[in-house]
């Protein structure tokens, strides 16, 4: 049975920091391409940062620079470190796992930024 947790979301202040972290069993984690993406009430689900099963790393402009995406191929686990968060970065953040035809969700971690 695959199975992505999702943990580390929770409420922090403009400027704060937090580290998602998505873990993965179930499946070769290290041949499958990882994305993290948001999804804001009322909006529709956006990526944001991706790392392929060789390491290369693309994030959406908005998290440019403050955003940067890991993967532990040993713990089967995949990071999203978010760094001078903005009240804007307000969503529910789920992990994917994709080898061509074979696609996984987590549950999704709420992040809220507010003061």
């Amino acid at each position: 049975q695959v199975q992505l947790v999702e943990s580390g979301g929770g409420l922090v202040q403009p400027g704060g920091s937090l580290r998602l972290s998505c873990a993965a069993a179930g499946i070769a984690f290290s041949i499958y391409g990882m994305r993290w993406y948001r999804q804001a009430p009322g909006k529709q689900r956006d990526l944001v940062a991706t790392i392929t099963s060789g390491g290369t790393t693309t994030y959406a402009d908005s998290v440019k620079g403050r955003f940067t995406v890991s993967r532990d191929n040993a713990k089967n686990t995949v990071y999203l470190q978010m760094n001078s968060l903005k009240p804007e970065d307000t969503a529910v953040y789920y992990c994917n796992a994709k080898y061509f035809g074979s696609d996984f969700w987590g549950q999704g971690t709420q992040v809220t930024v507010s003061s």
